[in-house]
């Protein structure tokens, strides 16, 4: 495997393809989010209504000590998650706070 190869291995190229998949995903939630509270359904509200029609949540969080990261209260509540459940996760770096030098 040559340098020229590293640059185009596949995890390489999928990064850039989660971190695009991920930004899609947040536009496409916000734009539902926004049709749900211009549409007046009369339900339980967009916590609810998100439970049921998507399942998932997407949502950036920072890593805390010890490698921890926290599910925000709102998508907690959407989907109905307590203390103790088991998630699925798919972690995609977005930012990185740290110097590279």
């Amino acid at each position: 495997m040559t340098d020229e190869d590293d640059a185009t291995w596949p995890p390489a190229l999928w990064a850039k393809q989660f971190q695009e998949a991920s930004e899609q995903a947040v536009e496409q939630q916000t734009a539902f989010a926004k049709q749900m509270m211009n549409a007046g359904s009369g339900t339980g509200g967009l916590p609810e209504i998100a439970a049921t029609t998507m399942g998932t949540a997407t949502f950036k969080t920072r890593v805390q000590s010890g490698g921890r990261i926290s599910i925000p209260d709102a998508e907690r509540e959407a989907l109905d998650i307590e203390e103790g459940d088991i998630v699925q996760t798919v972690v995609v770096p977005v930012k990185r706070n740290r110097d590279t030098s």
